[in-house]
């Protein structure tokens, strides 16, 4: 059986990772999202896969290749152009344009077949979904998700009848205004019928051109409503509570890597810690070739990507702290996301710490360790904090 992830999309809103990283490859607990979506397809019969790419498309190519050792096949559809000196510049057409431009090249779906979004973990059982979509003779089905009411207004909302016909879509409505509960998941069922209502070579999508459109022709379409564990990372608040719930345990099909060696605390190899001198209280992650150095605490739910160092005395709560990163000693991270030079609070606000002349405090671990830290350096770091869960302090002076 055939299927198609959404792979093309910039993901502006998942910035700064997605700045180094395609969203498709953000890392859950060292295992790209996308992984998860290509095991549940073929877990569900599906092994034919097309992925459309455009924003750092090789990332993703050079990753999955053609699929084998995943058990599928896996083929690519690069939107964009080539300049003249090599590099390649990204052009999406959006996710309808980008399966028509898949089945323009040569007609590959050539029955029903699935399209899921590339930013999601979810333990669907596709295969029901399909023979719900068959029984009813629609040409489109979306997959739905009941949210609490409060909710709505994140998502968008699909209004359909009782006997599931689409009526009509609400982009994040006001709680008062939504029609429904029900949410698109970015999860799709079609036949290939559906082409006949996407244009060649123009940018069009999914759910904010083809669906209305389907609606107004009158086409059967429907909307199937399941009970199912769908966790989104299409905002970096989203991420970073995502990671929190693999941690406790709440996401199905999703193992923690590594060794438990005390209970909640997992590491990967080679970890360097004494770990008599240290405070560390799970749920954690700790990947491998990284040095927690003595008197440091950690607080979970926390994950610590490979080849990091933590210096003495730091305290790392509630945080997510992607590969390759140095904290400085002494410092107090809360509730916070450290990629690369960036540091991101739980609502997605960002610090350029080089920009803010505070490498002292998130370096490359490839790096040598910066020298000292000067102190008008820590009153800059002292007001970036000033809410009680500071970004941090350095007591060492």
């Amino acid at each position: 059986m055939k299927a198609m992830i959404l792979a093309a999309g910039k993901g502006t809103r998942v910035r700064p990772i997605t700045y180094t990283i395609p969203k498709p490859m953000i890392p859950i607990l060292q295992k790209p999202v996308m992984e998860f979506l290509v095991d549940l397809l073929r877990q569900n019969g599906f092994d034919q896969i097309m992925v459309n790419v455009s924003h750092l498309a090789n990332e993703i190519e050079n990753y999955f290749r053609d699929g084998q050792r995943f058990g599928v096949q896996i083929g690519y559809s690069f939107e964009g152009k080539i300049t003249a000196d090599g590099e390649l510049v990204g052009k999406a057409l959006g996710s309808a344009g980008g399966m028509k431009r898949i089945q323009d090249f040569y007609p590959f779906f050539d029955d029903t077949f699935v399209v899921l979004c590339g930013d999601a973990l979810i333990d669907l059982d596709i295969s029901e979904a399909v023979a719900w979509h068959r029984k009813k003779g629609s040409v489109a089905t979306v997959i739905l998700k009941p949210v609490p009411k409060e909710e709505v207004s994140s998502y968008g909302v699909v209004v359909t009848d009782e006997d599931g016909r689409v009526k009509a879509f609400q982009e994040k409505p006001e709680v008062d205004e939504a029609l429904s509960n029900n949410i698109n998941t970015g999860i799709y069922i079609f036949e290939p019928e559906v082409f006949d209502y996407i244009p060649s070579a123009t940018e069009f999508d999914i759910g904010g051109d083809l669906f209305p459109k389907l609606v107004e022709i009158g086409a059967p379409f429907y909307g199937l409503s399941m009970d199912f564990q769908w966790v989104d990372i299409g905002r970096v608040p989203d991420y970073w509570q995502a990671i929190r719930t693999v941690l406790q345990g709440e996401v199905r099909n999703v193992d923690i890597p590594g060794r438990e060696v005390a209970p909640g605390i997992y590491t990967g190899l080679n970890v360097v810690v004494n770990w008599d001198k240290v405070d560390i209280k799970g749920p954690v992650y700790i990947g491998s070739m990284t040095r927690i150095e003595d008197g440091v605490k950690i607080i979970g739910p926390t994950a610590i990507g490979s080849s990091c160092r933590i210096g003495a005395n730091a305290t790392v709560d509630n945080s997510v702290i992607f590969d390759y990163s140095r904290l400085g000693r002494g410092i107090r991270l809360v509730d916070k996301l450290v990629f690369g030079r960036y540091c991101v609070d739980r609502l997605g606000n960002t610090i350029d710490v080089q920009a803010a002349a505070l490498d002292w405090l998130i370096t490359d671990a490839r790096q040598d360790p910066p020298s000292r830290v000067p102190r008008e350096h820590q009153a800059i770091a002292e007001l970036l904090g000033g809410d009680g869960n500071a970004l941090i302090s350095n007591d060492d002076d």
